[in-house]
């Protein structure tokens, strides 16, 4: 098996691509190796200098911190996937997808996040994170960045100049776009 990885926009993440599914649940950031009984991602999580793991359909983003160097960290990470996978694991995260729509959103709400899961989510997951909708209020949308976008340096500018011109474009009633 042959892991790929590529380098994201954030410098203290990388994404790894086994060519393997990853997870057929909704995108998902652990932090904690206590937040997961998967070996894989405990296995990661316990290396020192890991901060974070975020896993999609077709790959996973790890995070670290500014200390730790990538050199120190691929090959322990690329033999856990390895691993995970030759053992007979075909995938890290097996959910059923049980997306409950909330009943309660308003139209706008609706259209929020139909251009975020449409229009920005494909991009921001070619850079390894994801972003989800959080709420609307005041012509205020929040959002939550994951994976890669998390602590990005160039979030920011992505949120403003793409996401913020984007949805203010298709929804008028929207003023500003800020992160938690």
């Amino acid at each position: 098996m042959f892991v790929q990885t590529e380098n994201t926009p954030n410098p203290n993440s990388l994404k790894f691509l086994p060519g393997k599914k990853v997870s057929n649940d909704i995108p998902i950031e652990i932090t904690e190796k206590n937040e997961s009984n998967n070996e894989l991602i405990r296995n990661i999580l316990s290396i020192n200098g890991v901060t974070g793991i975020f896993l999609s359909e077709d790959f996973l983003s790890v995070n670290k911190d500014e200390k730790t160097e990538w050199e120190d960290l691929k090959h322990i990470i690329i033999s856990f996937i390895n691993d995970y996978y030759s053992n007979g694991n075909e995938i890290v995260i097996n959910k059923e997808n049980k997306s409950s729509t909330d009943l309660n959103l308003s139209d706008i709400e609706k259209k929020i996040i139909k251009i975020l899961e449409t229009k920005v989510r494909p991009a921001v997951a070619r850079d390894g994170g994801d972003i989800k909708f959080k709420e609307f209020k005041d012509g205020i949308v929040t959002v939550n960045l994951q994976g890669s976008c998390s602590g990005c340096p160039s979030s920011t500018m992505t949120l403003k100049q793409g996401v913020q011109n984007l949805l203010c474009h298709y929804i008028p009633e929207i003023k500003e776009v800020i992160a938690i």
